[in-house]
This record gives structure tokens, sequence and C-alpha cells, in this order.
């Protein structure tokens, strides 16, 4: 089977004009198939800003109401994509640029009304986080995206899905790669590579040499239980082994300045199965 890279990157690099042109000169630079997924950055918030949309998080997670639509939809579908296709475009790699809505590749549903509990109580409140969309392992057509790669392209997908009703939807960026990555491992041996502002999954958060390399689930639940790993950074480790665990070949977790690095398989950190 042939080897595909599906890279993650998120508002970090997206906002920072030379951090951007340099990670595209090296994803340019990386052989074989890739595809990119992006988040949208800082610039969708203050866009809202300015048109006088206020911003509401619930739980650290963005309310989608109908204007946020219309803005996150502009930003991250309109502007920062066709930015990315561009600059890449300029270094000779074929980029075409996608919602999840372009050839039906992406198919969401509209996250469900949740309710709110305390303490397993439930309070009588529903939280309603409006036009956001959720996968499962059904969502994405790989034998869509198997014809794009193909044909030459290099997949750029936005964090915009739809439901097949005619609505678009928010959709998280880093699910949307999880979700990509094991669908087409059908077709490829897949590596998954999220890139954050990281050198990769740290055993001194506050000291950047003191990346963990490799890890595999045993271990993970030993760092876990030591505290190594702990916080914000457990439900991206435990979405990256549940990939895994249906048909990855890996997970790579590091700064997108270190992204050459993927070719020797010394890119931050490597989450691995144990067989």
């Amino acid at each position: 089977m042939s080897s595909l890279y599906v890279i993650k990157i998120g508002g970090n690099i997206i906002d920072d004009p030379a951090q951007l042109v340099s990670f595209l000169k090296d994803f340019s630079k990386l052989e074989g198939l890739k595809i990119l997924i992006h988040g949208g950055g800082k610039i969708a918030t203050k866009l809202a800003k300015d048109l006088g949309i206020e911003s509401e998080l619930i739980e650290g997670r963005r309310v989608t109401d109908a204007e946020s639509l219309k803005v996150v939809t502009m930003v991250y579908a309109g502007l920062v994509n066709k930015n990315i296709v561009a600059g890449l475009q300029k270094r000779n790699c074929n980029a075409i640029g996608l919602t999840g809505a372009d050839g039906n590749m992406i198919l969401a549903t509209k996250r469900p009304l949740r309710k709110v509990l305390s303490f397993g109580e439930d309070l009588g409140e529903v939280i309603d986080y409006g036009f956001v969309g959720d996968l499962d392992d059904s969502s994405v057509d790989a034998e869509a995206i198997y014809k794009l790669l193909a044909a030459g392209f290099v997949p750029v997908f936005s964090a915009i899905t739809h439901d097949g009703n005619g609505q678009l939807l928010n959709t998280n960026a880093d699910t949307i790669a999880s979700v990509i990555a094991v669908s087409m491992s059908a077709h490829y041996t897949t590596s998954l590579v999220y890139c954050f502002e990281k050198s990769g999954v740290l055993r001194d958060v506050d000291d950047e040499a003191s990346v963990i390399k490799s890890i595999d689930p045993e271990q993970y639940k030993v760092l876990k239980k030591e505290g190594v790993i702990y916080s914000g950074m457990i439900p991206k480790l435990d979405n990256a082994f549940e990939a895994i665990s249906k048909g990855l070949r890996e997970v790579y977790i590091g700064k997108a300045d270190a992204l050459p690095e993927l070719k020797d398989k010394t890119f931050g950190t490597r989450l691995k199965s144990e067989k």
C-alpha cells in the first residue's frame, strides 16, 4: 500500500504569516500523497467582533449561531482556505481547497441538544451548540478523496461540513483530520500528523527539550497514572489512540516547523499501536 500523510494545522500557524509561509514551504516539499486540514485562527473572532457578533464559548467549545456560521464559513472556507491553496500553488503543490460539502466528501450531523448535568444530576437545562457538526466513522467518502489523490491533487479541507440537506456546519478540525485519516487507511498506509504549539508530548510542560519520542497504549496508561500526561492533552491522545485502534499506522504530535523530520520519523511524539 502507498503511504499517505493527513496533516492538521491550527490557529497558531494560521495567525502568524511567517509561520504559515514556512509551513507551506515544508508541506509542499513533503514527498508522497498528503492531505491538509486547517482551522480558522483568530481571524473569524476578529471579524465577528467587527460586525458586532458576539462569540460564545461553552466548556471551551464555540457556539455557532446563524450569524456566526456566516462568518466562519467566509473565513475558514473562503479567506483562509484560498490563501493556503494559493500559497501551495506558488510552490508547485497542486492543492484543491474544499469543504465537506464539496463532492459530498464529509457528511456531518448537527450536534443535538445536550442536558446540563451536575454530579450526574439533570439540572433541567440544555446546551445548544448551534450549527456545529459531529462526525462518525461513516461521515467521509473515502472513494471521492481517493480519486482526487489519484488525479494528482492535494486536498486542503477547511473546518466546514454539511448535513446533506443544504445546511453548512462548523466542525472541529482535529476531528475532521482523525476521521479522514481513519477512512483513508483502507486505501493507504496512513499517518495522522497534528501540528500544534509544542514540540511534542512533554515530560515537563515547561521544557521543550523533554519530548517523549514514542508512546504506545500501555506506556500511555502509565504516563497518565504518573501524572506526566494530564489536562487538555488527555482528550487529544485518547482520540489519537482510538484512531490507531481503527487502522491508522501512527499519529504524530509536534511543532509545524519540524515537519521535515517526518521523513525519518523523528518528528515530535510518535503514537503507535502495541503490535
